[in-house]
Order: C-alpha cells, then structure tokens, then sequence
C-alpha cells in the first residue's frame, strides 16, 4: 500500500516513479526513521489514539525491523519501496497487519524526513568530532616527536622567518579546533524537533510533542510548522562546517606533499600511505593526501549545490529537497574518510630535520631578527628595515650569510652594529625572540602544546 494513492485512479509513469523513488540512498535513514517512529507512537499513546497494547506491539515490531537491518546485511536490498518511510510502514504490516497504518496518524512524511535528517546528522556531528579530536590528538604527537625541529616558514611559497616544527602543526591543531566549535554550534540548531508540525499547519491530534522530544534527545520542539518541515539550515550549516573542515586538510595535505618533494625534502611518507607509478619503478606518490586535497572539491560542491537548491522554494516543503540527502551522505562519508586518512598520514610520516634546519639556514631568513635588532639599537623600524635590505643585496652579491658578514664590513653600513649582533641571527636565537603570546619561541610552543594536550585529555600512546 502506498502511503498516498486514494485520489488518483491511474498508475504512475514507471520511469517517473524510478525518478521519483529515493529508497535507494535514505534506506540510510532506517534507524533514525525507526527511532522517530517508536517516539511517535508512545505520543500517540499518550494523546489515547493508541491504546497501551497497540503501543507494545508497534514497539515490538519495531524493534523487529531494526534488528533485522543490524543482523541481516541482504534485508534491504533489491527493495520495491518509494522510500524509507513506505518501506517500514509495509514491513510493519507484515508483522502486525492493518494495525501499523495507524501509525501514522497525526504524522506526514514531510515531519518524519525532517526528523530522521537531524536524528542522523546529531549522530554523524557527535562522530566527526570524535574523529577530528584523533586528528589533533595525531598533530600533537608528531609535534611532541619533533620539539625541536626547526623549519623555514613561508610566505608567497618563499621562505620567511623560521618557525619550529611543532608551531607549524599546532596552526593545524588551532583551525580543527575552530571547526570543533562550529560543529557544537551546528549540532544545537540541528538538535529540534520536526515532529508534531505534520504536512505543514501542524497535527489535528492533541500529541504532546515534548514527549517525543524527551524520548529522542532532542532539546526542545520546532516552533513553527511551516518552518519545521521546510528548514534545512541545518543541513547547509553541517555542509558548511564540512566544507572548512576539508579546506583546512587540503591545505595540510598541500603542505605534506610539497614538503615531501625532493626538492624540499622535510618529510617522508611511508608506504603505508604511498603509491607507486605503473611506468616508473622509481616512483612514490602521495596519493592519499592527493586524494584528500580532491575530496575537499567534492564537499565544496555540495555546499554550492545545497544553497542553489534551496534559494528558490517557496513555503513550505517541496520535493527538491529530496535533493538534500545524498548531497549531506556523501559529505557525511568524505569528510569522514578524509579524516580517517589525515590521522594514518600524521601517524605514517617521517620528519628530516636535518634537512628542513639547513632550509632554515639559507634565504636570510634572519633578516628581521637583524632590522629588529637595530630598532633595539635605536633606529626607527622603517629605516631599520630599508638598511637591511641593503645588507641583504650587499650580502647576496658577496655569497655570504648575514652571520658571515664580517663587523667591518657591517660598520661600512652603519655604527648602530656591534659584535654582539651575531648573538642575534641564530637560528635559536631567532626562535626565542618570538617570545610573545602566540610565537614561536620554545617557550611558547611548549606552553601551547601543554595546553593542548590538557584540552585533549590527550595520552600518548605507548
């Protein structure tokens, strides 16, 4: 029996109902669908359209589906069902007769999508937390591995100023963290209830919505029926939230594979998280972090896709936003797996230090620490800076480092500089100079990692 049906006398187009049909990708939505369901009917019964019995056997036969869809992996396939909803409501019938189409009293399927969605998104936010905690957790454990490893920092791809090792992925550490507050945040718009708001003006039955609400978990009821069932904020915020989760993994996997190149040398991937070419014998790629940097445009896209489809409905639900799902699953599934394989890359890495402390050695990136050390003297800042980027083209010419420069030959440039500037343009003294909040200094970086570890109740693991 379809779950609408009595005002049309003709058959639906069979490629239309294909086209229509959606059973195929929100059969994923069964447990959450069950869930709701099982919560509508003890409001049901409370409401006396149930009676205590026909409560028990819905519960069991409930209950009886989603144990089949836990315990047998074939139950669901090759289904003929126009959707999730149809799909539980015919099964219910198998187990307990006419009894399971009053079920649906008081209930459409536009409040029970609703509802479904945000049941099964809460339960994907609270995972990808979890996973973007192991993330940070796998950030500092590198960082703790490799304190003292100093690297060139870049700005424009040119290298700048040296930073340690560890800053560098506590940057990580922070962007994840504010992606962690964007979740929470998402998470509690998404965590209302639909239930209750029927089609669109709300139910004909006396349901007391905040006993499904209590039941379910959800912290209070949608206030207005139209935009219960017609909202999808919450998807696009959780798409949203995705999409800078996958940005600032492509940016990480950026970094890795440029780092990882011969040319600059700093890391090294394990086979674990390599490929190979099927031409060149020499060949190792970093293909998953290649892979993770192509997977951040997948999720880009389907942010784009949410907000163009829901930019032109008109109150209340329509069926474009069956459109919703597959969109939100597949973003579910990359961000996912893309966090799955960050956390095995940060796990399967090998840092050259050597190699990145000689990248930090070349370049003048001690420059500022030089026009820094003259403002110290007390020269303004702009001069400062202009004199030493004379001393840089005159140090250049002469292939020398600044630290190479002899004292007369700085003296030549100006009488500001003393013996004791080379003090100044070491590689650690460099580091401890950015001593205030949010540096580089080992102090900070130490400080920084403390404090991360306590926010992560973080162990390291044996």
């Amino acid at each position: 029996m379809k779950l609408w049906g009595g005002r049309f006398s003709g058959e639906p187009d069979q490629e239309f109902a294909r086209f229509n049909a959606s059973f195929a990708f929100d059969q994923r939505l069964i447990e959450a669908d069950i869930q709701g369901s099982r919560a509508h009917a003890q409001a049901l019964a409370a409401a006396g359209v149930l009676t205590s019995f026909e409560l028990e056997r819905l519960d069991e036969a409930l209950l009886s589906i989603l144990k089949r869809v836990a315990e047998e992996p074939d139950y669901l396939k090759n289904r003929d069902a126009e959707d999730v909803h149809s799909f539980v409501e015919a099964e219910l019938a198998t187990f307990i007769g006419d009894l399971a189409y009053k079920l649906h009293s008081g209930r459409s399927r536009n409040d029970q999508v609703a509802t479904d969605l945000r049941l099964f998104l809460r339960n994907e936010i609270d995972d990808s937390l979890t996973l973007i905690k192991q993330v940070q957790c796998a950030l500092v454990s590198l960082a703790e591995n490799n304190r003292h490893c100093i690297i060139p920092g870049y700005t424009h791809l040119q290298r700048a100023q040296p930073v340690l090792f560890a800053h560098y992925l506590l940057a990580y550490y922070e962007m994840l963290k504010r992606d962690c507050g964007r979740l929470i945040d998402a998470r509690r718009r998404t965590n209302r209830l639909p239930l209750g708001a029927g089609a669109l003006a709300g139910t004909g039955f006396p349901i007391d919505r905040s006993i499904a609400a209590e039941r379910l978990g959800f912290d209070g009821s949608c206030e207005n029926s139209l935009d219960a069932v017609s909202d999808r904020d919450f998807v696009v915020e959780f798409i949203g939230a995705a999409s800078l989760i996958m940005i600032h993994l492509s940016r990480l996997a950026e970094d890795f594979i440029i780092y990882s190149t011969a040319e600059f040398g700093f890391l090294e991937l394990s086979d674990a998280v390599s490929t190979g070419s099927s031409l060149m014998p020499q060949k190792k790629n970093p293909d998953s972090l290649e892979l993770i940097r192509g997977k951040a445009g997948r999720v880009l896209g389907h942010n784009a896709a949410m907000l163009a489809l829901l930019k032109g409905l008109p109150l209340a639900y329509n069926k474009d936003m069956q459109e919703d799902k597959e969109a939100l699953f597949d973003t579910v599934d990359t961000l996912k797996g893309s966090l799955g394989v960050v956390n095995t890359v940060l796990a399967n890495v090998k840092v050259n230090s050597g190699r990145a402390r000689e990248a930090a050695s070349v370049g003048y990136l001690n420059a500022t620490d030089l026009a820094d050390y003259l403002v110290r003297r007390g020269l303004e800042f702009r001069k400062s800076h202009e004199l030493v980027g004379r001393l840089v083209s005159y140090a250049i010419q002469q292939d020398k480092k600044l630290e190479d420069l002899s004292l007369d030959q700085y003296s030549s440039f100006t009488p500001l500089i003393s013996g004791d500037v080379y003090d100044s343009l070491t590689l650690e003294a460099s580091l401890a100079s950015k001593a205030a909040e949010g540096g580089t200094s080992p102090e900070r970086v130490n400080e920084a990692l403390a404090k991360a570890k306590r926010d992560l109740g973080y162990r390291p693991t044996e």
